[in-house]
C-alpha cells in the first residue's frame, strides 16, 4: 500500500494541477507520520509483542488505503496520507527482533537481508501494478483495488501468528539472548554508524520518489512509463538486501555501510547525465541496490551491539530516521520549483558524500 504513492504522483500532480512544493507536501505527510510512529512502535513492540503490531502494520494501512481512494481534494489526501504513515510504523520494529531471534547470531544479517525481500517486492511490483490500474481506474481506484485484499489479509496474518504462537517463540529467543553477556556500547561508533545508515536511506529514497516527475518532465517519459520506472529501483533490493545481509556477515558491517555511502552519493548525481534509456536505468538500478544493502547491516548492527531489551527500541529510533527522514521532500519540492532537477540532485549528492567521509572517519578501525 505504502508503494503505490510515489508511481502515482503523475496521475495525482495532473488530477489535483499540482505543483513540485505541493507533491512534495503529500511525501512529507505520509513520511513524517511513518518517521514519528516507529519510535513508538518499537517501545509498544517490547511490550505487547509483535503479533498485533504486525497486523496494524498490514491491515491498519490497507485502511488508511481505502480512505486514500476516497480522499476528495489536496487538504483530506495529506491527512490521510499522515494516517497511512501512522499506521505503518507498527510493522519494522517488530519484525526484525522477530527474525532476529529465529537464526544464529553469525547468520542476522544474512536472515534480515532475505526478510527484506518480502517490503521490497512490494515496492518492485506496485510500480507495475499501479501504473497499469491507474490507466484504467485513476490513481483512486488503484489506492481502492489494492486495499480491500490487503485488509483480508492482514485479519490472516494475525490468526496465523496467534496459531504458531510465533510471537512467544519471538519474545522467549529474546529473553534468552538477554541473558547472554554483552559488552559495553561505543556511542560514538553506534551514533555514527546508524547516522550513516539513517543518511544513505533517507537522501536515496527521497531523490528516487521524485524521479517518475522528473522522468515525466524532463525526460518526456509518459505518466505509466515515469511511475513505472522505480520497479528498476527496487529490483536492486530484490538481490541488494540478501547481498548486503551476506557482505556484512562475510566483511563486517562497517566496511559495507561505508560503501554504500561511496557509491550512492555519485550515483545520484549521475541522474543529471543520463537520458531515457539504458543510462537511466543503470543509474536507477545502482541506487536502489546500495540504499537497500545497507538496510539489513544497519538493523544486524544495532541487534549486535544493543541489549535484547532495547533493541526494537533503539532499532524504533533507527527506523524514525530512515523513514521518517525523506520528510525532506517538501524542502526538496521547493528547491525543484526554485532550482531545477540539476541543482537539486547535485546538492544531495554532495551532502551525501560528505556525510559519508565524516562517517567513515569516526568508524574506520576494527569491522563490524
Amino acid at each position: 500500500m505504502m508503494a503505490l504513492l510515489s508511481p502515482l504522483l503523475p496521475f495525482i500532480r495532473s488530477d489535483l494541477s499540482l505543483t513540485y512544493t505541493e507533491v512534495g507536501g503529500l511525501l512529507f505527510a505520509y513520511n513524517i507520520a511513518y518517521g514519528v510512529s516507529q519510535l513508538p512502535a518499537g517501545w509498544l513492540a517490547d511490550r505487547i509483542g509483535p503479533r498485533v503490531m504486525l497486523t496494524i502494520g498490514v491491515a491498519g494501512v490497507a485502511f488508511a488505503g481505502l480512505l486514500i481512494g476516497l480522499s476528495p481534494n489536496y487538504i483530506v489526501l495529506a491527512l490521510f496520507l499522515v494516517i497511512l504513515g501512522l499506521m505503518g510504523g507498527g510493522y519494522h520494529p517488530a519484525a526484525s527482533p522477530l527474525v532476529s531471534a529465529s537464526v544464529k547470531p553469525e547468520h542476522r544479517g544474512t536472515a534480515l537481508g532475505l526478510h527484506q525481500i518480502g517490503g521490497t517486492g512490494s515496492f518492485f511490483l506496485a510500480p507495475l501494478v499501479a501504473a497499469g490500474i491507474a490507466s484504467a481506474l485513476g490513481w483512486r481506484g488503484t489506492f481502492l483495488a489494492i486495499s480491500i485484499p490487503t485488509i483480508a489479509f492482514g485479519i490472516i496474518l494475525y490468526v496465523l501468528l496467534g496459531r504458531l504462537k510465533s510471537a512467544g517463540a519471538a519474545r522467549k529467543g529474546a529473553a534468552e539472548a538477554a541473558a547472554a553477556p554483552s559488552g559495553p556500547v561505543d556511542m560514538r561508533r553506534l551514533s555514527a554508524f546508524v547516522a550513516l545508515g539513517i543518511a544513505s536511506m533517507v537522501l536515496v529514497y527521497s531523490s528516487l520518489q521524485f524521479v517518475p516527475l522528473y522522468a515525466v518532465d524532463r525526460l518526456g517519459a509518459s505518466e505509466e512509463w515515469g511511475g513505472a520506472l522505480l520497479s528498476i529501483a527496487f529490483l536492486g533490493g530484490l538481490f541488494g538486501g540478501p547481498l548486503g545481509g551476506w557482505l556484512s556477515d562475510l566483511l563486517g558491517r562497517v566496511p559495507v555501510i561505508i560503501a554504500v555511502g561511496l557509491v550512492a552519493g555519485p550515483a545520484i548525481f549521475f541522474l543529471n547525465q543520463v537520458s531515457l534509456g539504458f543510462g537511466l536505468y543503470a543509474v536507477l538500478l545502482i541506487m536502489g541496490t546500495a540504499m537497500h544493502v545497507g538496510m539489513p547491516v544497519v538493523e544486524s548492527y544495532i541487534i549486535r551491539h544493543v541489549s535484547a531489551q532495547r533493541r526494537s527500541t533503539v532499532l524504533g529510533i533507527y527506523y524514525m530516521g530512515s523513514r521518517g527522514g525523506p520528510a525532506i521532500t517538501l524542502l526538496l519540492g521547493y528547491l525543484l520549483d526554485k532550482y531545477g532537477f540539476y541543482a537539486t540532485y547535485s546538492g544531495v549528492a554532495v551532502v551525501l558524500s560528505l556525510i559519508t567521509l565524516v562517517c567513515a572517519g569516526l568508524l574506520w578501525g576494527k569491522r563490524g
